[in-house]
């Protein structure tokens, strides 16, 4: 679709609004069969009950009346739906018959995804996905052409970073260049090595077995049984059909990420935005030298930077969305001291800490290693905390928080080391941030 053709000046304002893709009402036409659907689920025996009072003509006649009206509800939701670029926003115009009106600012924009669930990509429309600061849902537009959802993209994506809106729109996406891709096979095995897929197998068999013959009741046994079966698909399965052909480049705009093998996704990574990095390594992965990288990035839902990579390579992708910090090695990871065992016996070998001069590392965890790498200029606050047990053995936690709502551990310290920690670690944040460069999309 055309949007300069498509679309209509704005009220009072000269700004040209366009609509969605045609396609979108038969989206919005499933609105109220799902209120219908809703309904016999939450209430089944009733909705048997009516139907069976239903004649064959009356079912005829119901339908008749609900598909027209289906289809005139899907028409005129995206008749009433608008959206415009403006000098400094997005406007987002929705509602039939409560008007509401989004005004998302371009400077608070942090990432733009489009994705294309397996319908839109059999119609060639693609949805358009913004993560902005300060909410905590994002705002969409769905849908779009294909062609049309990646130049809006890229036009967004030029207006945050600052081009002239005469000329923003003429860019075009930036250039990108292939760092990684995860071949599916290393996925497939890699899941497989996972323990918590094996465990929720293995809880779907017993579980249900033992109910069996502790009630002989088959309701019992499947109503734990499919819930088991459901955790162990989306541990295995839906993870390989959603994290298929992971592909990582890099774009002046940020590290790009494309994958899914029915629903496609193209994710990016934004500059600046990243405020922790975790590695994760499950004990199996451990003798083939594999990590996951993990992200908790501030106004976005992206959380997964590699499934699965040798460790040497996934560092080398950490190092471009943390410029300057290298991992540190287990080496020089310092352990709690021997008196934590009382408080966590065995597992207090999993925990360690380092402090380098660009990242507070902590690492937990003994079958399934997590390190944590959070820069010191995306540390919001500082704390100290220790419960009555840690006050008798001389241990305190020291606890950073970040942009992301997300907290991050050094567990089991000294308690004077500890303290000087918090010390040390209050002003590290503090010249951290203020020699820190914007956050701002690349030009």
């Amino acid at each position: 679709m055309d949007g300069a053709e498509n679309g209509a000046p704005g009220p009072g304002n000269g700004v040209v609004e366009r609509r969605l893709h045609p396609v979108t009402p038969l989206r919005r036409a499933w609105a109220p069969v799902a209120v219908l659907v809703g309904w016999a689920v939450h209430d089944p025996d009733q909705a048997q009950r009516q139907l069976s009072r239903l004649t064959t003509t009356t079912l005829l006649i119901g339908l008749a009346v609900l598909i027209p009206a289906a289809a005139l509800y899907g028409f005129l939701t995206w008749w009433f739906t608008h959206f415009a670029v403006t000098d400094t926003e997005l406007r987002i115009r929705t509602g039939l018959l409560f008007r509401r009106t989004a005004h998302i600012r371009l400077e608070r924009i942090q990432a733009v995804d489009v994705t294309q669930p397996l319908l839109a990509r059999v119609a060639g429309v693609a949805k358009l996905k913004l993560d902005v600061i300060g909410t905590g849902k994002k705002d969409e537009l769905a849908f779009l052409g294909a062609d049309e959802a990646r130049a809006l993209r890229a036009e967004l994506l030029a207006r945050a970073a600052g081009l002239a809106p005469e000329t923003a729109h003429e860019v075009g996406e930036a250039p990108s260049r292939q760092l990684l891709r995860v071949p599916p096979g290393v996925l497939a095995v890699s899941l497989l090595l996972t323990g918590a897929t094996w465990g929720t197998l293995i809880a779907a068999v017993v579980v249900p077995t033992l109910l069996w013959l502790a009630t002989h009741n088959l309701w019992t046994v499947l109503a734990t049984a499919l819930p088991l079966v459901g955790a162990a698909g989306a541990s295995s399965a839906g993870r390989f059909v959603g994290e298929y052909d992971w592909t990582v480049a890099e774009s002046p705009d940020g590290l790009r990420l494309d994958h899914g093998l029915l629903d496609r996704a193209h994710e990016t990574v934004p500059p600046g935005r990243v405020q922790t990095v975790r590695i994760v390594q499950p004990v199996l992965w451990r003798r083939r030298g594999w990590v996951r990288v993990e992200l908790d990035v501030a106004g976005s839902s992206n959380s997964v930077l590699l499934p699965v990579a040798p460790r040497e390579i996934a560092e080398s992708v950490v190092a471009r969305v943390l410029p300057g910090v290298t991992v540190p090695a287990d080496a020089v990871l310092s352990r709690p001291p021997r008196r934590a065992a009382r408080c966590r016996p065995l597992w207090w070998r999993g925990y360690g800490l380092t402090v380098t001069d660009a990242v507070f590392a902590a690492r937990y965890g003994l079958l399934r290693r997590s390190l944590a790498l959070v820069p010191h200029a995306k540390v919001q606050s500082v704390r100290l905390t220790q419960g009555p047990w840690q006050r008798a053995l001389r241990l305190a936690d020291v606890r950073v928080d970040t942009g992301a709502n997300k907290t991050v551990t050094a567990r089991l310290r000294d308690a004077d080391d500890a303290a000087r920690l918090l010390r040390a670690q209050a002003e590290r944040s503090r010249t951290g941030r203020r020699d820190a460069l914007p956050d701002r999309w690349m030009a």
